[in-house]
């Protein structure tokens, strides 16, 4: 390489390197304020992350508190005084508290449960389901046959344990409703059902043995 061509690269690479310093000078400001905010921004990911683990457990030491209480009548009002930190916690605060009101005022854990199964979609739909069989299967609720029937049917198209779960409420409310053989095919196709787990099998076996039938094998 000749003298003049190593001179032209000098010159080249310091003009580029002026060009850079001007970059860094023009622009630097805006680095330093893009790693403030990366640096800012995971800070207050972290904050918000632990002020969610602080009010969850304190959520569930008030559930427990709660559930320390002498009587059904002292847990209920206690579960009902404390503040949910979101739509699922919701849901957990109205299943207890339902749980505990289902004895002494049945119609009262229905309504709350039905309450919680036709809320809106931000609460899980597991909840959902859940609040409708819980809701059903209470003694002395006031719901009639028919409107127990069409939230059981209601739940069939999800699937899995809950379609099992209604059809085995259904097969008890054709019991009650005196529809034997309605119930016999319904049990009968629990005990045959691959998702079905062995207690769901032999609740339905035992069924079908006390109405005079044969469980499949």
């Amino acid at each position: 390489m000749s003298d003049s061509d190593s001179f032209i690269d000098e010159v080249t690479e310091e003009v580029r390197r002026d060009r850079l310093f001007g970059y860094v000078r023009r622009y630097g400001w805006l680095a330093v304020l893009l790693v403030l905010l990366l640096v800012g921004g995971a800070a207050w990911n972290e904050w918000r992350k632990a002020g969610e683990r602080q009010r969850a457990q304190a959520f569930g030491d008030a559930i427990l508190a709660a559930l320390e209480r002498p009587d059904r009548d002292a847990r209920a009002a206690a579960l009902a005084e404390i503040a949910a930190p979101g739509p699922g916690g919701a849901a957990v605060l109205g299943l207890l508290t339902a749980a505990e009101e289902g004895a002494a005022n049945p119609a009262e854990a229905a309504r709350r449960l039905l309450a919680l199964a036709d809320s809106p979609g931000e609460v899980p739909q597991v909840y959902r389901q859940l609040a409708t069989l819980k809701a059903v299967t209470i003694p002395d609720s006031g719901l009639d046959a028919a409107d127990r029937r069409m939230r059981l049917e209601g739940l069939i198209p999800a699937g899995g344990l809950v379609r099992l779960l209604a059809e085995e409420q259904l097969a008890l409310l054709e019991i009650e409703t005196g529809d034997r053989d309605a119930a016999l095919d319904r049990l009968q196709g629990i005990v045959e059902d691959a998702e079905a787990t062995a207690g769901l099998r032999q609740r339905a076996a035992q069924v079908i043995v006390a109405l005079g039938g044969e469980p499949a094998a």
